[in-house]
């Protein structure tokens, strides 16, 4: 019965997110074959009138995936040097206290991250902002952008909000792994006379590096489908061709479809974000794929 059961739950998950990529392909198809633009290759983005449809995914995809790697990239040794303190270094009672304050930070409501963002973070980073552009502005990520700097609503911005809404995530998951390591390994260790540190690089790291990669890949899945934070932070440049520039603005692919909800007035028009909400799901997928296969290659089953 429980062997049943198992199956039964796993082929239903399976078939579940298969039903879900058939239903955003098959009504994502009307409006692709009547797009008069290349849909992965063009940035514009007019879905007013259904007899002149241009649509293209390519400025929406840049900012979803620069604002979600810029995120990952900072919280990652963060969430890192957290779980380390709190499993190694941190006394039992100490640890429990700042483990529950880390998590609490995943019971954030999104929209109170985004007006955190707009209304504090993002005008407090402008100086930060400015001297990265004026001294580092040769490096492509730190030149000029579409969008104003003084505002604070760019993707630099938008990136370290979204570092602190998958931090927890991130620091739970490493944190749990960590504090499994067999303690024979850790007392052997000792016993040579390893240090903490040496112990850690040793025994800790090797043992965790997976599920610490899992818990980033799962991280960045849920910073890849944020949308009312960004939704709030972000600057409009639609429409303009990025500058791979950190001091860009523009949309995600979610919060472009949450941004523009009122154009769905009819199949066609509404197919257009269907199909960029397509793109989003098979990221998403391809990102969790990779998570599962980094764990299988370390973990060798």
């Amino acid at each position: 019965m429980f062997r049943g059961l198992a199956l039964g739950s796993g082929g239903f998950v399976v078939a579940l997110i298969a039903a879900i990529g058939i239903f955003l392909l098959l009504q994502a198809l009307p409006s692709l074959q009547a797009n008069q633009v290349s849909f992965l290759t063009s940035g514009e983005w007019t879905t007013g009138d259904p007899n002149d449809m241009r649509f293209g995914i390519l400025y929406l995809l840049w900012v979803t995936v620069a604002t979600a790697a810029f995120a990952l990239v900072l919280a990652m040794p963060v969430a890192l040097g957290i779980a380390l303190f709190l499993t190694q270094y941190a006394p039992r009672a100490l640890a429990r206290v700042f483990a529950y304050i880390i998590d609490l930070l995943a019971a954030v409501p999104s929209i109170i991250f985004g007006l955190w963002g707009l209304q504090v973070l993002g005008p407090a980073l402008v100086p930060t902002a400015e001297w990265l552009n004026t001294n580092l502005g040769w490096f492509p990520l730190f030149s000029d952008g579409n969008v104003s700097i003084r505002g604070g609503g760019t993707i630099f911005t938008a990136g370290i909000v979204l570092a602190v809404m998958i931090l927890p995530i991130i620091t739970a998951i490493t944190r749990e792994i960590f504090e499994r390591t067999p303690k024979d390994q850790i007392e052997g260790a000792l016993a040579l006379g390893a240090t903490r540190w040496e112990v850690i690089r040793t025994t800790v790291l090797p043992f965790g590096r997976a599920g610490y990669v899992s818990g980033s890949m799962l991280g960045l899945g849920r910073a890849l489908g944020e949308t009312v934070a960004l939704y709030l932070i972000l600057s409009g440049a639609s429409g303009r061709a990025p500058e791979l520039s950190l001091f860009d603005g523009d949309a995600t692919i979610a919060s472009k479809i949450a941004n523009d909800a009122a154009e769905f007035n009819n199949e066609i028009s509404a197919g257009a974000y269907i199909a960029a909400g397509l793109v989003l799901f098979v990221l998403t997928f391809v990102v969790n794929a990779l998570a599962r296969w980094i764990t299988t290659s370390r973990t060798g089953k």
